[in-house]
């Protein structure tokens, strides 16, 4: 499984996944850049994401939905804030309505998602910090560490086909 280290750190108000690819730096930036192959690995595997805007240019508005198994549609955006290709981007993910509208009754994650060649393929770094700490204890409570571990473990399966 990627995922090699799970740490929350609630002073902090940060959850910080690491996991290790078999596949080289480039192709790992390849699937986040490219919205058909993300959504093949955004959210985990019972709530397939499907993504109607996506850009890794800072600016840019990425927009998203994940569908239940009941078929109800879950809407979330991303704001990019930095891009350093291959090695970085950061981007605010938050909650939307079924238009894409922001929801302020849930929190907002800022997110630096750093990719570093080791042992022949990828060590990545997913760092999610939240502005409160209700902001991720309700995130914690909505399941973000077993959903967050279920897709990010989708990813080599996902790069070797």
């Amino acid at each position: 499984m990627p995922v090699i280290d799970l740490t929350k750190d609630i002073d902090n108000l940060r959850l910080t996944i690491t996991a290790q690819f078999a596949a080289p730096v480039e192709r790992v930036w390849a699937l986040y850049a490219d919205p058909r192959q993300l959504e093949q690995v955004w959210g985990p595997p019972a709530y397939p994401a499907t993504f109607v805007d996506h850009t890794l240019t800072v600016g840019a508005r990425s927009t998203y939905y994940m569908t239940s198994p009941d078929g109800e549609k879950f809407a979330g955006w991303w704001l990019i804030t930095a891009v350093d290709q291959p090695s970085r981007f950061a981007f605010d993910d938050g909650f939307a309505d079924q238009d894409f509208n922001p929801n302020p009754d849930l929190p907002i994650s800022h997110n630096i998602y750093s990719f570093d060649a080791q042992d022949g393929g990828t060590r990545a770094t997913f760092l999610s910090s939240y502005d409160t700490a209700e902001g991720l204890a309700q995130v914690l409570e909505m399941g973000i560490e077993e959903g967050a571990t279920l897709a990010i473990n989708q990813i080599d399966a996902f790069l070797a086909s």
